[in-house]
């Protein structure tokens, strides 16, 4: 991806939820249920890729900044 991501991995799930809550959809593809989920204020998008699994966090980003409208 050439350009700026607007959500980085250092970014709270909660942050980018409230910033782009058309990212929704993206993080229940990945299995990241974080709408409803008590720690998503505290919890990194690379803390959270890492608890769920998932191996590649520049894939996820690049999905994640792709679905913002």
């Amino acid at each position: 991806m050439s350009h700026k991501r607007l959500i980085s991995a250092d970014m709270t799930m909660a942050e980018v939820l409230q910033k782009y809550p058309e990212v929704e959809t993206t993080l229940v593809q990945y299995k990241l249920h974080c709408v409803d989920c008590e720690v998503s204020s505290l919890e990194s998008i690379d803390v959270a890729a890492q608890t769920h699994g998932i191996k590649d966090l520049n894939k996820l980003l690049d999905d994640l900044n792709s679905a913002i409208k």
